[in-house]
């Protein structure tokens, strides 16, 4: 990385270390998550070790006090970027009752709350596209200066929601910024099984939108990209199509042995160009990332995460006679 790319961009030194902070609370946090599952102490993980520049680069470049999200079940990054906390991610990990997401009744990392304006999702992949697009439509119909972001997985760019989604958001030129988090697999299938086209944003060009493909191991890159996005939406040029390329380290899900289509050494060499390593090491050769503060970061993640661990292993279920309350009108 340029030495101070970060100030051509408009971003402070707290600006970055913050985003490198985010970065890692997510990481710690994911980590936490597997060893937990593996403990049989929760049911499922989903995770986003290897995209997290991707999706703290693109929410530092939105305006998180008024624009909305609609993410995706790996978003862990972008949830803890829009003001989730780490409390409030653990509890939708064990289905505690105080879970902002559902209270408990959905699967982990079906991400919503209302305050922090994250839309709520399916479990369908795709979904949250028209939902994106529908914020989006609002927001030009009411004349509000917001922005809708969404984000998904390569794969679910094959999806009818996709094409249907951005076509609608092109048509209508629409304040909607859609980000493929493109990690190369589909759960097992690689991206050239999936994707008959050089790229994901290529496509974007039938939608009548720019489409632009990014090295999503670079949270500044991709930074600039969404911040650009979001300056043509508010300017009423309408929709763009990201995409972030990274990979994915882990197997799909903890429910996914990810050695039956894969090897450990293509794993092990996409590693190498891990954000957490390089972009530390940007901010190291520029000076932000010192020794001292880098022991005070990890210090104060380590105890955010233990707390947050025992405060929601802690925490009361859900009483089973809720179950079906908000299933029908109250």
């Amino acid at each position: 990385m340029v030495k101070n790319r970060h100030e051509s961009l408009g971003l402070t030194d707290e600006h970055v270390l913050d985003m490198y902070k985010h970065m890692l609370l997510a990481r710690k946090l994911d980590e936490r998550m597997w060893l937990l599952n593996r403990a049989g102490k929760i049911p499922f993980v989903i995770s986003c070790q290897g995209q997290e520049a991707s999706q703290i680069g693109a929410s530092f470049a939105l305006d998180r006090t008024k624009d909305y999200t609609s993410p995706y079940y790996r978003d862990l990054g972008v949830v803890l970027a829009f003001g989730m906390t780490a409390k409030e991610l653990m509890l939708s990990a064990f289905a505690k009752a105080e879970d902002p997401n559902s209270g408990g009744r959905q699967m982990p990392s079906h991400f919503g709350q209302k305050k922090n304006r994250i839309l709520t999702q399916s479990s369908p992949v795709t979904t949250q596209i028209p939902h994106a697009v529908g914020v989006a439509l609002a927001a030009k119909m009411e004349k509000e200066d917001t922005v809708s972001f969404v984000t998904l997985g390569e794969g679910s760019s094959n999806q009818g929601d996709f094409h249907e989604g951005l076509n609608f958001a092109g048509v209508h030129k629409l304040p909607v910024i859609t980000m493929v988090e493109n990690n190369q697999y589909a759960i097992s299938v690689p991206f050239d099984k999936q994707v008959a086209s050089e790229n994901v944003s290529k496509r974007a060009e039938s939608y009548g939108m720019p489409g632009v493909t990014v090295d999503g191991n670079d949270p500044l890159a991709v930074y600039k990209e969404v911040k650009k996005a979001r300056e043509r939406a508010i300017d009423g040029e309408g929709p763009t199509l990201i995409e972030a390329v990274a990979y994915r380290f882990t197997a799909h899900s903890s429910d996914d042995d990810d050695r039956q289509y894969r090897e450990s050494s293509e794993v092990n060499e996409a590693k190498k160009n891990d954000a957490l390593i390089t972009f530390a090491a940007y901010l190291k050769e520029i000076g932000v990332l010192t020794e001292e503060v880098e022991n005070e970061l990890r210090s104060d993640i380590e105890k955010i995460v233990n707390e947050a661990t025992d405060y929601a292993e802690n925490a009361p279920y859900p009483e089973p006679e809720s179950a079906l309350k908000y299933v029908y009108e109250e």
